[in-house]
């Protein structure tokens, strides 16, 4: 791994932000188990050897962030001289490393070891790492059902869990399923660095042969379909969001009943910059939780929210430190878990009854909407500058 640094191409490196930040918000209180800090040298060797096995490329700014944990749990704060500017590659180690600040060296090798797992995990067929209970195998997702509890992993991470169409399909048959199987709840979460980048925009480049026109139908109808399975999903439903969130997948945090992040999650909607409109029942959901001026800065101006942030404007439940977020959040709900099923089923029928219709007719607009503005000049000629920008870096 420390010889693919060598292939990097410097307009390709991403600075890691502050690990060590903590966030909170007035109804959050952050804190770290002993549990949390309990990785064992011996963890992480075996996690230095499951890396050299890795057959995926996870990208720079993932192995930027190995590279910093590691020269972290080895060798404490970094204490080298920094690179030179024109010395790209070393610099943007630096960076990183430098990033970590007084992260002690426990923690540090605590987080190397969780983010090496979760790497090797994407890598495993869903078949190979599928709980009892699992139904049937996917492509784009790891589903799982174990402790009563039905876990649905977005499983692009070399593509940061961008949702393509095939994705789409199998997150509605995986929610369909779990609707059905004898869990509790349900949980939603991504597998890597990030929880999801939002769209794959290549799904705008595959015409079928009913041309522009038959495309922005068909992407319509299979977001409208999308959108009404979370809106009418009877259990309770969590999400975990392990990392940055774009597009609808923010937007569908509205519909979900509760939703933690790690501290070092972000939540951006980029509607307006790619010439699109909401989606996701966000344009109803949105100024319901957080008020109309501040639901404006998210879909309209494109604000981009920290996790803390995102928690003071109700779009998430609970914050928690990275270093001991999957330990605490998983420990929660699979206390929650052991609640009477029929109990917490019915009463979010209660709860969501009242909306329901309603929340129907806002996802008919708001897919209205889309697929009007997928037909228009300002929406390709938005979507053509990205690629452009994308293809310069």
């Amino acid at each position: 791994m420390a010889a693919a640094f060598k292939l990097f191409s410097p307009g390709r490196l991403f600075r890691i932000s502050r690990a060590t930040k903590v966030f909170s918000c007035p109804s959050v209180q952050l804190h770290v188990t002993a549990s949390a800090m309990g990785v064992s040298v011996e963890d992480f060797n075996t996690a230095k050897q499951k890396l050299s096995l890795l057959k995926n490329d996870p990208g720079n700014e993932v192995k930027l962030k190995i590279y910093a944990l590691f020269k972290q749990a080895t060798q404490g704060p970094c204490n080298t001289p920094k690179p030179g500017m024109l010395d790209f590659i070393n610099k943007a180690k630096w960076d990183a490393w430098k990033s970590l600040g007084s992260v002690p060296q426990a923690k540090a090798r605590q987080q190397y070891v969780h983010l090496i797992s979760s790497l090797v995990a994407a890598e495993q067929p869903a078949s190979e790492v599928a709980q009892p209970g699992e139904v049937s195998s996917y492509q784009t997702l790891l589903v799982s059902t174990a402790d009563k509890i039905t876990t649905i992993t977005l499983n692009r991470p070399q593509k940061k869990n961008a949702i393509t169409v095939e994705m789409y399909n199998e997150i509605i048959k995986a929610l369909e399923q779990a609707a059905k199987d004898d869990s509790v709840l349900t949980v939603v979460t991504g597998s890597g660095d990030y929880y999801c980048s939002g769209n794959d925009l290549t799904n705008f480049t595959k015409i079928p042969e009913g041309g522009i026109e038959q495309m922005a139908k068909d992407a319509g109808e299979l977001l409208r379909q999308y959108v009404n399975t979370f809106i009418d999903f009877p259990k309770p439903l969590i999400g975990v969001i392990n990392g940055p969130a774009v597009g609808v997948s923010v937007t569908l945090l509205g519909l979900f009943d509760v939703v933690y992040a790690t501290e070092r999650a972000t939540f951006h909607t980029p509607f307006s910059q790619l010439g699109q409109s909401p989606e996701g029942c966000s344009s109803y959901t949105f100024p319901k939780m957080m008020g109309a001026a501040k639901a404006s800065e998210m879909l309209l101006f494109n604000k981009k929210l920290t996790a803390t942030q995102a928690c003071e404007l109700g779009l998430v439940t609970e914050v928690f430190p990275d270093s001991s977020f999957q330990t605490e959040v998983w420990t929660r709900i699979k206390a929650y878990a052991q609640l009477p099923r029929n109990s917490l089923a019915l009463s979010k029928q209660l709860i969501r009854s009242t909306e329901r219709e309603h929340l129907h007719t806002v996802n008919d607009r708001e897919v209205e909407r889309l697929v009007e503005r997928w037909l228009s000049d300002e929406c390709m000629q938005a979507i053509m500058s990205f690629f452009q920008a994308k293809a310069k870096l």
